[in-house]
Formats: structure tokens, sequence, C-alpha cells
């Protein structure tokens, strides 16, 4: 997790360095003291949301990678790999969990823009993998494609539960082509 110091907080703001402080100690501003000698550290993630909350910009520099990343979660290899091949010509990074427990390890430590998701896996299915990701606060910019054999109804508890778009196997790649464009920008 990528941390700020108030001094970049307060670059970042155009505030004193003494305005920073306060909001951290207020709690309007969630953040820590290190150890020692007491230097207050920010995650970003916490910053982004305190921004948003007051209707402040983002720093073009704190808006993520380059090149978004998508995370693919199917415990079929072959699907998830056809899904990897069309994510990287739309122009994303990709990384493949197959099952639901490892999608969340993958979600903490690699924080992508969007997330294909099966609903149908062994262990963790989809729908859990949703409620989870819909019940924590870092993961609400999170975008989730649902791509699943399920019948519509199945689908629509899908969107129901959080789920952003979904599309049904098989499926075209000019399909999810352009439900993955759609989700390139913010």
């Amino acid at each position: 997790m990528k941390t700020l110091t108030s001094g970049e907080i307060a670059s970042y703001c155009d505030v004193n360095l003494r305005t920073v402080i306060r909001w951290i100690e207020s709690g309007k501003l969630k953040g820590f003291k290190l150890p020692g000698r007491g230097n207050n550290r920010v995650l970003v993630d916490d910053f982004i949301d305190f921004l948003e909350r007051h209707d402040m910009p983002v720093p073009s520099q704190l808006q993520g990678d380059a090149n978004p990343k998508v995370l693919i979660v199917d415990d079929e290899l072959p699907v998830a790999k056809s899904i990897q091949r069309v994510a990287r010509r739309t122009g994303y990074d990709t990384l493949v969990a197959t099952g639901g427990f490892q999608a969340g390890v993958m979600l903490s430590q690699h924080n992508p823009t969007l997330m294909t998701l099966d609903l149908s896996m062994p262990g963790m299915d989809g729908y859990s993998v949703i409620q989870f990701t819909r019940e924590q606060a870092r993961y609400k910019r999170l975008k989730i494609l649902v791509i699943s054999a399920l019948d519509d109804t199945s689908l629509e508890r899908a969107r129901d539960l959080g789920a952003d778009a979904t599309l049904g196997k098989p499926f075209s790649n000019h399909d999810l082509t352009e439900v993955l464009e759609r989700f390139m920008t913010p």
C-alpha cells in the first residue's frame, strides 16, 4: 500500500502543512502516525476518498497506472485465457485468478480497475465475490463484469448484488471488447 506524507498532501491540495495535520487529527482525513518520531502517513486510497468526499480534484499522478488492470476470475483456464487475449488487445494489463479466494488475494495486492467474474466456481462462487467486494469501501471504484453461462435470472441477481455489467457465455470477442472499452475510461 502506497502512503503519502502530510507534506505531499499539503502540496497536492495547495494548503499549509498544519491544515493537513488538523484534517488528520480531527478525523476528516484517515491517517496514522509512524512509530518513533510520530510523522503522519495517509494511504493513497484514503486520500482519494477524502478528496472525493470534499469535491476536490484527484491529482493525475494518483489516478492509477498508465494501463489499467483487469483481474480475470474464471475456474476454466481456456475461457480465462480467451478473456485475457481480448483484454490485452483493448489496452488492459491482465491478471488471472482461478477461484474466488485467489481473486480476493489478488484484489488486495494489485488493485485492478476491472474484474471479470464467472458465477459458477467451486468454493467461493461469483455471487460471494461480488458481495465481498461491494462490502469493502476500498473497492467502490472497481468495475465488475460478470461473464457466465447461467440464465438471465442469475445474471440479473449478479447485477442486483452490484455487478456493473453482464455478458453471457459463449461471448463474442466484439461484445467483450465493447464492454471493456466502456469501462476503460473512468
